[in-house]
């Protein structure tokens, strides 16, 4: 390592990596990071699928826990602990200049290795750790636990010397929470325009799912509820009734097995295939087979990066109503009201049926995407954050 070459030491509290949004962000920055000059070595979860490109150490598998599953569990403080404890195995040969925290636990993780080693931390955060459990329904809209969580939440959010964040709406919520504007520097979610790009359909994939002659319908992400698959499939009949040329592609994990049963309760076999996890890098190849890229998702304050891959494919998109896809899409997007599945059909139907429209807006959403979500261009503004953050903490010394 050249002497004087910025290190970041990276916690990513999470089964890392996942082929999914927050995965695909931290991914991304240290892959930008690297590229550019800065080492990066990022500390997470004992599950996940290794990546090339920089070091990755996994915390310890404590009493069996390996924190493979998706969203919040009772478990996840235990994995915590355990990353804190790999994080200063870590600090001890890697001696980072900056500890970049992901989420609202990395705040917690930072927070007690600032206080041992004096490193200055940067927080990433793609919403609120309140309203995210309260998606997830892991603690209930209203009560002792949600106001418990909220205090944590606000008390975190004040203690990085600078965080970054997905939206405009999610630094809107610091600003409610009381945290001065000029310690946070919004930083979109990004993609790689040269990888995620309008490509032919891939026949061989095409012949395989029976797309022949189809109008597809492609989402990827995770299958929640709150990430509106429920809504995408009380939607789908409305759909077909209008459209039986329609085939609707859903792409992600988990609970395949549980909106199988559902796709087959409601007689939509033939209409929906669900393929499971689709890895990161297979990702361009199976949105291209799409016509219109979907996501009905119900958080209003979560970050929602499959957008970004969406547009730079340059599929037409239609989406939830809200302020961060109205941020990431701009006038081109096709939007619906939150939660409303008839409203959703019908914008689906009127997007085939104007094939020539869909297709200026797919590349409407490509050009926004190559000129204003490139991760070169964001990479700068994150190493530009470290750079202030780093000679702010040497000037107090």
């Amino acid at each position: 390592m050249a002497a004087g070459r910025l290190r970041a030491l990276v916690i990513a509290p999470t089964p890392f990596f996942g082929d999914r949004g927050c995965h695909v962000r931290i991914y991304e920055e240290v892959r930008g990071l690297t590229a550019r000059g800065i080492a990066a070595h990022v500390v997470t979860y004992p599950a996940g699928r290794d990546v090339g490109g920089f070091e990755i150490t996994r915390a310890r598998s404590w009493f069996g826990v390996e924190g493979d599953t998706l969203g919040p569990t009772w478990a996840r403080p235990l994995l915590d602990l355990s990353v804190l404890d790999a994080c200063r195995r870590v600090v001890r040969d890697f001696r980072p200049h900056v500890v970049h925290g992901h989420l609202h636990e990395g705040i917690a993780i930072g927070m007690l290795l600032r206080a041992w080693y004096r490193t200055p931390l940067i927080a990433d955060l793609q919403g609120g750790l309140t309203e995210e459990l309260v998606d997830h329904r892991f603690i209930a809209d209203g009560g002792v636990l949600r106001r418990l969580t909220s205090f944590v939440e606000r008390t975190l959010v004040h203690r990085p010397d600078r965080i970054v964040t997905s939206s405009s709406q999610a630094a809107s919520l610091l600003a409610q929470q009381g945290v001065e504007a000029a310690r946070v520097a919004v930083l979109p979610d990004g993609v790689d325009v040269g990888v995620f790009r309008p490509c032919p359909r891939d026949a061989e994939l095409v012949e395989r799912m029976g797309l022949e002659r189809k109008q597809v319908i492609v989402f990827l992400g995770v299958l929640t509820e709150y990430q509106g698959v429920d809504l995408l499939l009380d939607a789908a009949p409305s759909v077909i009734r209008r459209r039986p040329d329609a085939h609707f592609l859903v792409m992600g994990y988990p609970n395949v097995d549980r909106y199988r049963r559902l796709v087959r309760a409601r007689g939509l076999d033939g209409a929906v295939t669900l393929t499971g996890r689709v890895p990161y890098e297979e990702a361009p190849r199976w949105l291209n087979l799409g016509h219109v890229a979907v996501s009905p998702k119900r958080s209003l304050t979560e970050a929602n990066g499959k957008l970004l891959n969406y547009m730079a494919c340059g599929r037409p998109v239609v989406a939830s109503d809200t302020p961060v896809n109205r941020e990431l899409l701009g006038d081109a997007g096709v939007y619906v009201p939150v939660g409303d599945a008839e409203a959703l059909a019908a914008r689906l139907i009127d997007t085939f049926s104007d094939p020539e429209a869909a297709r200026a807006r797919g590349l409407s959403l490509r050009r926004r995407a190559v000129e204003k979500f490139a991760w070169p261009v964001l990479i700068e503004q994150l190493a530009a954050v470290y750079g202030q953050v780093v000679r702010e903490h040497a000037t107090r010394r």
